[in-house]
């Protein structure tokens, strides 16, 4: 993720390279950003996991 965003290349040039569809690495930059307070349109990972497991429960 650190070399699509300081490498300036457009992200389909990085995917392509990479050999992954250009939606799977914008998902993981755009989560990585969230991660980091850069964006505040998402939850967490952290937040993520804790819904998960709060679901899990839920469940049983």
């Amino acid at each position: 993720m650190r070399g699509a965003r300081t490498t300036g290349r457009p992200i389909a040039h990085v995917t392509k390279d990479l050999g992954i569809h250009k939606e799977a690495l914008r998902g993981w930059v755009r989560q990585a950003e969230v991660d980091r307070g850069e964006r505040d349109d998402g939850l967490t990972t952290t937040e993520l996991d804790e819904l998960k497991q709060l679901r899990r429960k839920s469940q049983s």
